[in-house]
């Protein structure tokens, strides 16, 4: 039984008996039990949901939203008949959550990139976790994350995606009207190449000479970026059977080069092909971490290494015992720092 009939089976609801079935009237089906939750994410694909303004009300006629903290004070921990899960799981208590919360969900759905591939924080590497924590955080010691973010499903099992960096508000939509109807979602699986054809936008390879993922990304964008003469950044994803070895190996020799003036070389000469550095940049994106993307970026030496410096961090010295209290005077618990010490709260301003 694929997602739609699922979810029709569990919106359903009990079905009439007695007295109302016998004199054959039907009693209202009860609503389905929406939730929207946030793990590791920046919420653009929560604030997607908010934005689909000419459906909002019909959206809340046929569903009850039970938890959305981005919209709504009103809180639910379940149980849910569609739950709608965005973001990565970055922490050990998100990958308790997500267990929890798939036990009280009939149907798990996730949105976006982050929750679907691992989104940008994905492409952090288990070797870079001390380094990242020490450049971002004031005291490292006191977050506690996974070596590396991962995508939802490698945690629990996922009933339907929604791809996208953020969700496409058509294909929401879509989905939700599946659920209601017990049919299966029509969500397209083909290139931003067709996408483009479709809507007459001149193809940016070849009439720019720029580098685009169009041919091995999933549309759902509207082709917004080749619309504005820019490659397609993959925010989608990969297609199924995506050839993204094929069009890194086309980027380098110059074969995908176009004849406009992007087709130039890095260095401005007439070599039309281009750095497998500056190749691999491309496929390291917001689906950067699924295997089709990141096999590209691993053969062509891996996506580039960023130079990290720690934060003006309190000196060890300094720091009390346990979490630190902002808004209360540090104690030194030894040797008082001279004058060339950074102050314990950060830079003054």
């Amino acid at each position: 039984m694929d997602v739609a009939m699922r979810a029709g089976a569990a919106a359903a609801g009990p079905v009439a008996s007695g007295p109302a079935a016998a004199t054959g009237r039907s009693t209202a089906a009860r609503r389905p039990r929406v939730g929207v939750v946030k793990l590791a994410s920046c919420d653009g694909c929560q604030l997607t949901i908010l934005d689909v303004e000419d459906h909002l009300l019909e959206i809340a006629e046929r569903f009850e939203i039970v938890e959305f903290a981005e919209a709504t004070s009103r809180r639910s921990s379940g149980p849910f008949d569609v739950l709608l899960v965005e973001g990565s799981i970055s922490t050990p208590e998100q990958a308790v959550e997500i267990a929890r919360l798939r036990a009280e969900a009939k149907l798990l759905v996730t949105i976006g990139a982050c929750a679907t591939a691992g989104g940008i924080q994905a492409l952090r590497t288990a070797a870079e976790h001390e380094a990242f924590r020490a450049a971002v955080y004031p005291v490292p010691a006191y977050v506690d994350s996974l070596a590396t973010a991962r995508p939802v499903s490698e945690f629990v099992h996922v009933d339907a995606e929604l791809r996208g960096c953020p969700i496409s508000p058509e294909q929401l939509v879509e989905l939700l009207v599946s659920l209601t109807t017990g049919r299966r979602p029509q969500l397209p699986d083909q290139a931003v190449c067709l996408e483009c054809k479709r809507r007459g936008i001149p193809c940016v390879v070849v009439a720019r000479g720029l580098p685009c993922l169009g041919p091995v990304t999933r549309t759902g964008c509207g082709a917004i970026c080749p619309a504005f003469g820019r490659g397609c950044y993959g925010c989608f994803g990969p297609r199924e059977s995506a050839n993204t070895s094929g069009l890194a190996d086309a980027f380098i020799s110059g074969a995908a080069a176009g004849s406009g003036d992007g087709a130039m070389g890095a260095a401005g000469t007439g070599d039309l092909g281009r750095d497998p550095i500056d190749v691999g940049r491309l496929f390291a994106g917001f689906n950067g971490a699924t295997p089709p993307m990141r096999s590209v970026t691993d053969r062509l030496g891996g996506r580039p290494i960023m130079s990290l410096r720690p934060t003006l961090a309190s000196p060890p010295e300094t720091l009390l015992e346990g979490p630190p209290r902002w808004g209360t005077a540090h104690v030194v618990t030894s040797q008082a720092p001279d004058s060339t010490t950074e102050d314990p709260d950060g830079p003054r301003r």
